[in-house]
């Protein structure tokens, strides 16, 4: 494979996925770009693609950071991924959306002011945990003449023992080349966090590029449409960043894995409670709530384990059903597609 490849993110995961009749009749290509009916990428030898989407290959399937395997014209097979991030769908619908794939750090950015908040931040943790990438937790305007920043960075570090964390003026590109050491070639990072807080100053300083630019609508969590994308750029350091805009609600699902790792100080305490069902509220002989009592655990750290634990539960359930309900509704499709063939005599 060529240099350019590997600086883009290829390996062994992703080659040894590629048979050897593949790998003489195929290409692979990195999705850098996702549209309604086909994908943008690069291919080898840095050239960029488009590839239409056909069969069962569909666009709500597919995610910036795929490998992929072409004929040239069409996408043919999505590699297996090495990690993704995903969330349910905003608004009402009960849908998973894809954010990224193949993430090795997400960058959860926060700022050393009001916005920073342990709930939140403990639900982007959850979410890189369970993807198997790295969380780095990056606080802005670590220039605020009476902010403190070492005591933010002193708090993210508390969150979880898997998490890194800096503190910088994202004005200053001295400043944000402290995180060029996750950013290195054959990386890919992603940047998630609130409105605000500088993530676009960011990415332009990592990139050069002047990100955030959107052309693909979605319901907001009101019903209404908003407008999002999502691409992948060369950073200056040699790796790729996936650009995340429209993240302002992060829903979590089959994050379950996630969630107990998170809070595994609370999830190692459930096997000693006396009963396997109980809900670690009134129940007599609650490790949990022993706990707390005795001062070794804190019971606000308790109900933000149960709220995203009770939250990953429900979304995930909904969305099973409602991948369950699109089979079903393609089965019958198909079934009558075929009877309507066979009353026209096209086939028996």
């Amino acid at each position: 494979m060529t240099p350019f490849f590997a600086a883009l993110g290829w390996s062994d995961h992703f080659a040894d996925q590629v048979s050897a009749t593949e790998a003489t009749e195929l290409t692979p290509v990195r999705v850098t770009e996702v549209r309604r009916n086909r994908v943008i990428g690069l291919n080898p030898q840095n050239d960029r693609i488009d590839l239409a989407l056909s069969g069962d290959n569909v666009a709500t399937d597919m995610a910036v950071g795929d490998f992929v395997l072409s004929d040239g014209l069409r996408l043919v097979r999505v590699l297996s991924r090495k990690s993704v991030i995903s969330r349910k769908a905003a608004g009402h619908s009960s849908q998973a959306q894809l954010i990224a794939a193949n993430i090795d750090t997400l960058f959860i950015v926060t700022s050393c002011n009001a916005d920073f908040n342990e709930a939140r931040l403990e639900r982007y943790v959850a979410l890189a945990i369970e993807a198997e990438t790295n969380p780095v937790i990056v606080m802005t305007k670590a220039d605020t003449p009476l902010g403190d920043p070492q005591s933010y960075v002193d708090r993210a570090l508390t969150i979880s023992n898997r998490v890194d964390a800096l503190a910088l003026n994202s004005k200053d590109a001295d400043d944000v080349a402290k995180m060029n050491r996750w950013c290195g070639a054959g990386q890919t990072v992603a940047l998630v966090g609130s409105s605000g807080v500088g993530k676009s100053t960011i990415g332009r300083t990592l990139t050069g590029e002047n990100l955030l630019t959107a052309d693909i609508r979605e319901d907001d969590a009101k019903g209404r449409h908003t407008t999002t994308a999502r691409s992948m750029h060369l950073m200056h350091a040699g790796g790729w960043m996936i650009d995340t805009p429209g993240m302002r609600e992060l829903a979590l699902h089959d994050a379950a894995a996630g969630i107990n790792t998170l809070f595994e100080d609370i999830t190692d305490l459930v096997t000693e409670c006396k009963f396997s069902d109980c809900k670690h509220m009134t129940e007599p002989g609650c490790a949990i709530r022993a706990a707390v009592e005795s001062g070794d655990l804190a019971q606000d750290r308790v109900e933000r384990w149960k709220k995203l634990r009770d939250e990953d539960a429900e979304n995930t359930g909904s969305i099973a059903s409602s991948k369950e309900r699109g089979r079903k509704f393609s089965k019958l499709k198909r079934t009558a597609i075929k009877a309507k063939r066979v009353r026209r005599g096209e086939i028996e």
